[in-house]
């Protein structure tokens, strides 16, 4: 993996609360959960406290190290600038922005609002289409942080969001194995980004929690200096 700037949060500052980390925490330690064990494959029914976690909060948690790294993200290299705007496609209920926003952080959320029954943290959703929106706004995602969180396998959400973008980092909550939950029904973020836009590298992939014995990461894609060098020429 290339060398990364990018480092971890002092643990021992304080920061403001996480509702969802805290309940998760909590499930770990408290609740008999069904797998992963070799009985895993017979058991039909989640434990009662999944549907709370999908429709109160999300599909993964935002944990202090990925927030600071966001942070980290927005602020521009060697420049008096101001921070960039975070563009959260697919933002769903707007757990993550809210929690960004918490932490300081300029964030606009954009979601077509298909999705029913869960909790709604913020507002100000933008009602689009997520490839749309940033198509209408090519100027702007230039000097903006995508964030895709938990990004829909179906109706190829996933490519054509990230095809759309033209901004130099690019982040993404969701699966690190080819299991099908997230982004691509049959691999990695980090292999189809590798293909299809090998102008971005992965700099960092740092695991997230989320359900009983599913595995996340938060993927972090830096557009290459050469591109860089190439679209500002």
């Amino acid at each position: 993996m290339p060398e990364s700037n990018l480092t971890l949060p002092n643990k021992q500052k304080s920061s403001p609360t996480n509702p969802y980390l805290d309940l998760w925490a909590w499930s770990c330690q408290a609740l008999f959960w069904a797998g992963p064990t070799a009985d895993t494959v017979r058991v039909r029914q989640s434990h009662h406290l999944l549907p709370i976690f999908y429709h109160h909060f999300g599909c993964v948690v935002p944990t202090q190290d990925a927030v600071h790294i966001l942070g980290q993200l927005t602020k521009p290299a060697g420049s008096k600038n101001p921070p960039r705007e975070i563009i959260e496609i697919g933002s769903g209920n707007g757990y993550w922005t809210y929690l960004l926003r918490r932490h300081g952080l300029t964030v606009t959320a954009v979601d077509n609002g298909l999705s029913a029954w869960r909790t709604l943290w913020i507002s100000d959703t933008v009602a689009a289409d997520g490839a749309t929106y940033l198509r209408k706004r090519q100027g702007a995602t230039e000097v903006a942080v995508l964030l895709l969180v938990y990004p829909q396998v179906s109706n190829e959400f996933t490519s054509n969001v990230i095809r759309a973008f033209q901004g130099d980092a690019m982040v993404v909550a969701g699966t690190q194995n080819a299991n099908g939950y997230t982004g691509f029904a049959d691999e990695r973020v980090d292999t189809w980004v590798e293909r299809e836009r090998p102008e971005y590298e992965k700099v960092l992939q740092i695991p997230l929690p989320s359900f009983a014995a599913k595995d996340e990461a938060l993927f972090v894609f830096r557009k290459r200096k050469e591109s860089l060098g190439a679209s500002k020429s």
